[in-house]
């Protein structure tokens, strides 16, 4: 068994986090030809990932709160065994009917890693240490969306876009024995809550109304939104549109990721010197800038796949910085419920990308131009968020500090 804390263990949730980009990022090279071998349309595959980001975003509403009261690891034993069940079921999916209900079958059960693994970061360093450890841990996790789109290709090209399914049931059978046999409790008896619904329900409200996890959750939500649009549209604006080959934009695809491993890496490094208000407040500055440079290119007619895949490394360098301390400040004022946290956090934060990452399919122009609209107004609404919510809150709080000091 692993120490709590220990690098082992930071490594572990990191693994188990990373099965939500996995399931997101190895079939993206395989969307058109999936298409094509179901006989659907690209709004239909595209439904594929907005469906399986809605049910991320349901599952966590449970999923936070029975951590909440049974602990951590049962909750994420019964995520993964589902998961596994459910990309068996997406592998041999005779239809794109059943491959929807396998996808979101797959966001149910994978939910509860990111969820719990966020929670157990919380339980285990408190408010202040866990950005710090969450933005090291998003960079080692950043390897996951970094190779995911590559082996997809090469599995796309070897053994056909089934593959990519029963690799990620297998991923999930790797982890259960680790989950079950390694991985300590983070969360202690005494800190368990009661999973009444009027329990639930009032913690859901007392987040709902609390300045600080609104405002960081939605400046979270802004960008990731602008991320989510990204990965809808990119696979048919850079292969069908821009001639790209798959193995070529799996390539791409890591000089993206490689943008968030920088982002994260910043993050971590100057967590303590510049503060968890100031790094926000960066991050959703450079989102917004990298989704406007995309934006202009696009309206100027400069259809290239270094005038998509450019702006969109600088905008992931403000999402590395960005995800890691938005969800400390949303999680920090908040032990006592921290997987209720979490999951409304992820709920708020995927809910709303979903709804986005749909309209870029329904409004795809066969151009990057959609694409381009919906990563600016994401990386727009993240500093409006941040300069409307984060700051007053963090101003608030900082002057009930000083009046509760005064003698």
């Amino acid at each position: 068994m692993l120490r709590l804390k220990s690098p082992a263990t930071v490594i572990t949730l990191a693994a188990l986090t990373a099965l939500g980009p996995l399931a997101t990022d190895m079939y993206l090279p395989a969307m058109p030809a999936m298409a094509a071998a179901l006989d659907t349309g690209p709004d239909q595959v595209q439904l594929t990932l907005s469906l399986y980001m809605a049910g991320f975003a349901a599952a966590q509403l449970f999923c936070g709160p029975f951590s909440d009261r049974f602990g951590r690891k049962p909750v994420m034993i019964f995520g993964f065994s589902l998961f596994l069940v459910a990309s068996l079921l997406c592998a041999f999916a005779p239809s794109i009917e059943w491959l929807l209900a396998g996808r979101f079958l797959q966001a149910l059960g994978g939910a509860t890693g990111p969820v719990l693994g966020r929670a157990a970061v919380r339980d285990i360093y408190g408010p202040l240490e866990a950005g710090r450890i969450l933005s090291y841990m998003a960079s080692t996790m950043s390897l996951a969306p970094a190779v995911a789109p590559l082996v997809g290709a090469g599995l796309l090209l070897v053994w056909g876009w089934e593959s990519v399914f029963v690799l990620l049931a297998l991923y999930a059978a790797a982890m259960l024995p680790l989950l079950i046999l390694a991985l300590p409790e983070p969360l202690p008896p005494e800190r368990r809550q009661s999973i009444h619904p009027k329990v639930i329900v009032a913690n859901f409200r007392m987040l709902l109304g609390q300045r600080t996890f609104m405002g960081y959750t939605l400046t979270n939500a802004a960008a990731f939104s602008g991320l989510f649009a990204y990965l809808s549209g990119s696979s048919f604006v850079l292969i069908d549109f821009l001639g790209v080959s798959p193995f070529q934009y799996g390539l791409f695809f890591t000089l993206i990721v490689a943008g968030f491993f920088v982002g994260t890496l910043l993050s971590g490094r100057y967590s303590h010197r510049l503060g968890r208000e100031r790094l926000v407040g960066l991050g959703s500055l450079t989102c917004a800038l990298g989704g406007s440079v995309m934006l202009m290119l696009a309206l100027s007619g400069m259809y290239s796949a270094w005038a998509v895949v450019g702006p969109h490394v600088l905008f992931m360098v403000g999402m590395g910085v960005l995800m890691p301390q938005s969800m400390t400040g949303a999680l920090a004022p908040n032990p006592h419920c921290a997987g209720s946290a979490s999951s409304l956090f992820g709920f708020l934060q995927m809910s709303i990308a979903a709804l986005i990452g749909s309209a870029v399919a329904q409004l795809h122009d066969g151009t990057s131009r959609t694409m381009a609209i919906v990563v600016a107004l994401g990386g727009l609404m993240a500093v409006v968020s941040f300069l409307g919510l984060v700051r007053p809150a963090e101003r608030a709080m900082r002057v009930e500090q000083a009046e509760g000091g005064k003698p």
